[in-house]
């Protein structure tokens, strides 16, 4: 007999469990809570405050790096001289220039052939 009553139970409790959370349902739909005020002012408060952490990181990583991506203020013993890099790109826009069907901003245009389709 004791089997059979531990057996029953739990269909019991199951469904005991079903009555209980549709009784608390519908009350909690007869009776909603008011919202609540601090959840918007807590949200603005924990955005201002990931803002203020993002920040950091970045003034602290580019306090960091930023020495990396300065121009040298002396040109290195043993390199080549920092004057040539500026009659390299010279070089290279009168090159560029001196094509007909190029512009600096625009690709040069396609064949002719190529156009009529």
């Amino acid at each position: 007999m004791g089997d059979v009553l531990l057996a029953l139970s739990i269909p019991v409790l199951v469904f005991g469990g079903g009555i209980y959370a549709a009784c608390d349902c519908w009350w909690r739909r007869r009776h909603p809570a008011p919202p609540s005020p601090y959840t918007h002012r807590a949200a603005r408060l924990a955005e201002q405050e990931m803002l203020l952490l993002a920040e950091e990181i970045v003034d602290d990583a580019h306090a960091a790096l930023g020495p990396l991506y300065e121009a040298p203020a002396t040109p290195r013993p043993g390199g080549p001289p920092t004057e040539l890099k500026p009659q390299a790109s010279q070089e290279s826009r009168s090159s560029r220039s001196s094509r007909s069907d190029a512009t600096p901003d625009r690709a040069p245009s396609r064949p002719a052939a190529a156009r009529r389709r």
